[in-house]
């Protein structure tokens, strides 16, 4: 009961006052305390009260972003929907700044473009500080006339989209409002009025300096004449020399800046001869370097090779000396007899030139004799 807009409110841009706040900080502003306790059962003329009770403005605030209690003031007027002259006497209030800056925020949620522009342009003339709350929850120091300029020029004001109005030259161009006049446009008026007399006064100074020099006698008018032709020659030798000296101290800060960019071309030269030799210097002692582990590699190895080697030799000539002879004639190539008839037999099997029949080893000694195996019969 206590969250719903009041019946006999109307409709602001076709949907329910409260709707212009998004869900997301309606529901906020339900849960908070300060609506429950402070905002509960406010009328159109307690609501000051509260108002003037502010002390700094703002949207939401905090990781849960808890609403300011400037915005579920702001709520509220949206509830009840005050009357139009309440909230122009919000606007016009000079003694409390935060009740004019909340009635200009409640008016350009709900007000028509003409409004808007007629009650909140005057508001640029007040430079009053106010504090503001920012998401973070510090404050930050702001004006009114800030403020104002915000409302009127964009479409976002304390996490709350504002409703789109027509620009001021297309209500001019309707005839819907008057073209904007300056507070400051008398002060302008009377000042082009003082210039206006100084240049008149100015003026008749100088028709009376033309009126005195016209009646001075020939004479003094040649010597006039001849002291303002020498002055003028003395200031065009003056000129003459002053433009000598500018283009002999050109010629000579032109001369060190080329001296400066010669001896800064022979250092960056010096430099990169440095680096490259340096360079090239690591680059030799990496290269001797690899060299040397190669090197030395290679005489580790063959130093290993070469101790195995001597290993392996020594155990063969151990093993040779634990062998028996028998063993020892194999290993010297020379096989026992026996070994001698099984492998002289086993030639002739496979030869076939000892065939029984004589026809048929004469050809196996022919088939041999060309390299091909022999009959088997």
């Amino acid at each position: 009961m206590a969250n719903r807009t009041d019946p006999a409110a109307k409709s602001i841009r076709g949907t329910n006052p409260q709707n212009l706040v998004e869900k997301i900080v309606r529901s906020k502003i339900y849960q908070n305390t300060y609506w429950k306790e402070q905002c509960f059962g406010l009328t159109a003329e307690t609501l000051v009260d509260k108002a003037m009770e502010l002390d700094h403005i703002g949207g939401t605030y905090g990781g849960n972003r808890k609403p300011t209690p400037f915005m579920c003031l702001v709520m509220k007027m949206l509830q009840i929907q005050p009357e139009k002259d309440i909230v122009v006497e919000f606007i016009k209030n000079d003694d409390y700044k935060y009740v004019r800056v909340l009635g200009a925020f409640y008016l350009r949620l709900t007000g028509i473009d003409s409004d808007i522009y007629r009650y909140l342009e005057p508001l640029y003339n007040d430079y009053r500080k106010v504090r503001r709350k920012s998401a973070d929850g510090n404050f930050i120091l702001t004006h009114v006339d800030e403020v104002i300029d915000e409302l009127l020029t964009t479409d976002y004001s304390c996490d709350i989209a504002l409703p789109r109005i027509k620009k001021r030259w297309t209500l001019e161009s309707l005839g819907a409002l008057d073209a904007r006049k300056s507070v400051l446009e008398d002060d302008f008026e009377e000042e082009e009025e003082k210039d206006e007399n100084e240049q008149d006064g100015l003026e008749e100074e100088v028709a009376h300096e033309k009126d005195y020099y016209r009646g001075r006698s020939p004479a003094r008018e040649r010597e006039r004449d001849y002291r303002r032709d020498s002055h003028r020659h003395r200031d065009r030798d003056y000129d003459r020399d002053r433009d000598y000296d500018r283009e002999r101290g050109r010629g000579r800060d032109r001369d060190r800046e080329r001296d400066r960019d010669r001896d800064r071309d022979r250092d960056r030269y010096r430099l990169r001869e440095e680096k490259d030799y340096g360079y090239e210097r690591d680059r030799d002692r990496e290269r001797e370097g690899r060299e040397r582990d190669r090197r030395d590699r290679d005489r580790g190895r063959r130093r290993s090779h070469s101790r195995s080697r001597s290993r392996s030799r020594d155990r063969k000539r151990h093993a040779r000396s634990s062998m028996s002879p028998r063993r020892h004639e194999a290993e010297d190539g020379n096989p026992p007899e026996e070994s001698k008839k099984k492998k002289g037999k086993k030639e002739k099997k496979d030869d076939g030139t000892d065939h029984p029949d004589p026809e048929i080893a004469e050809a196996n000694r022919i088939r041999a004799s060309l390299g091909l195996k022999p009959l088997k019969l």
